[in-house]
């Protein structure tokens, strides 16, 4: 079905380590992306049985050479220098059709050398939630991982109490991490991090081998992709929940969406994840670690780079600064976008903060506001007007704000910002309580829900009937105010 390649393995242990995955009782297909499996391409689709056992793990896949990969990482501020695919295996990478080497993992397969007295499993829960996540992202054009297959393993799987189990296939550009070049740093052997380090130039930044510091090139790639993704992340009202090292992607995708929600009432400094106590991966804190981050990455790499002594440390410090201004930029490009102005608009950044602070005290519900506003950009009137006030608890200072926002819009209008600015604004987005109502359902073994979630929120700009449905906001009683990990 897929054509396989190693490469990743040929780098020394314990960066990969080859494993097996645990065989499990009675696999049965849930979903399988076969427009992504054409992608990478396959030329034909196997039965639904025949799925199951490959992507269960039950069975190998032809050419696959399953192995967990080695990395560490710092979990909430805390330095740990083993952690690994616990649960997680890497069955090879494959050319897709546009020439890219994509990786394939199966999640929740079991035990592997990493797990640290874990079971190796996942829930189904968070099987589903990471389907419908990742999907709406790519739809979205937010780099991410992306989902192939999920499989119902027909054991439970206990965390606080039993719960079904699942096996996710995963496809991602690699699975390198921060944590990956923590985890080769940590063990001071510069053979190793170098071996890394040319396979992320070879595979992922092929320019920074003809650079005067290829190492520097490198840390220079990897903070503008990541500045992009984090602002993209934004201005979807995306938190991840869990930012540590470990989960930061060298490749510049959002990946392990773990306790991740979208902010529904806008709240700069909204937390949905059960284990961030401290706040710490707030939604407004995101730019801020995915930086600090960075910095860890940065440390890796010193002892790679040209420069010596103070000069070295300076050098990759300016490369970490960099973030701020490249994130700026492709914020001040998305705002524009998303407030249906001119790229270089003057007045996109203060009108921004504007709106969201009127977006914080009024209560609105962030997607629920900017689709308003597009529907009102679309086709002015009074009934569209009074929608959008109808969002907020101080309509007079929202439109105060209106009318200011409608000087520049109207100043702009052209058909192509118009586009523009739908295609930054949803009208459907996985909201919690609509993936909690799924989760609900297929743990009563009803994945009709889940089907039609996900039909609805890969067409993020469908406006039918169904999606309009599913894109309100939830009621009082409806509301998710907490996610869980699935480990």
């Amino acid at each position: 079905m897929l054509s396989f390649e190693h490469r990743y393995a040929t780098l020394p242990e314990p960066l990969w380590v080859a494993t097996s995955a645990t065989p499990v009782a009675q696999p049965e297909l849930i979903a399988f992306n076969a427009p992504l499996a054409h992608e990478l391409g396959a030329k034909e689709i196997a039965d639904p049985a025949t799925l199951a056992q490959w992507f269960s793990g039950n069975q190998p896949l032809p050419n696959g050479q399953p192995g967990a990969l080695g990395y560490a990482g710092h979990q909430f501020g805390n330095f740990v220098p083993q952690l690994g695919d616990g649960r997680a295996l890497l069955l090879g990478e494959v050319i897709d059709q546009n020439g890219m080497r994509r990786d394939v993992q199966l999640k929740g397969s079991g035990r592997t050398p990493f797990s640290r007295g874990g079971d190796g499993r996942s829930p189904l829960g968070p099987v589903l939630r990471e389907y419908l996540v990742s999907e709406f992202m790519a739809a979205m054009g937010i780099p991410t991982t992306r989902a192939l297959a999920a499989v119902a393993s027909g054991e439970r799987v206990v965390r606080q109490l039993p719960e079904p189990g699942a096996v996710f296939t995963r496809v991602a550009s690699s699975h390198i991490r921060v944590g990956t070049f923590q985890f080769a740093a940590a063990r001071r052997d510069e053979t190793v991090l170098k071996a890394l380090a040319d396979h992320v130039i070879e595979r992922h930044y092929p320019e920074a081998a003809n650079a005067k510091d290829p190492y520097l090139a490198l840390l220079e790639a990897v903070v503008a992709r990541q500045a992009v993704l984090i602002a993209r992340w934004m201005s979807v009202g995306f938190i991840h929940g869990v930012m540590n090292t470990d989960n930061c992607s060298i490749a510049g995708e959002t990946i392990d969406y773990g306790p991740c929600a979208f902010m529904e009432q806008f709240d700069p400094q909204k937390v949905y994840s059960s284990i961030d106590q401290g706040r710490r991966y707030a939604f407004a804190n995101q730019p801020a670690i995915a930086q600090w981050n960075l910095a860890r990455f940065a440390e890796t790499l010193l002892p790679l780079m040209r420069e010596e002594g103070d000069a070295l440390v300076e050098q990759a410090t300016d490369a970490i600064r960099h973030f701020e201004p490249l994130f700026s930029a492709e914020q001040r490009r998305l705002h524009a976008d998303k407030l249906g102005l001119e790229a270089q608009s003057e007045q996109a950044e203060s009108l921004m903060e504007g709106l969201e602070i009127q977006m914080h005290q009024g209560q609105m519900d962030m997607t629920a506001t900017f689709d308003a506003l597009t529907q009102y950009a679309a086709s002015p009137s009074d009934e569209r007007y009074e929608a959008l006030l109808a969002l907020t608890t101080h309509p007079d200072e929202l439109a105060a704000w209106f009318k200011a926002w409608e000087v520049v819009a109207v100043a702009s209008k052209e058909n192509e910002r118009f586009a523009a600015m739908r295609r930054a604004n949803p009208v459907v987005i996985p909201r919690n309580h609509r993936v909690q109502e799924v989760i609900d359902a297929a743990y009563s073994g009803d994945f009709a829900p889940f089907h039609t979630l996900l039909g609805v929120v890969t067409q993020p700009f469908d406006e039918s009937v169904e999606a309009r449905r599913l894109a309100a906001p939830a009621t009082q009683s409806e509301q998710v105010l907490r996610t869980f990990c699935g480990t």
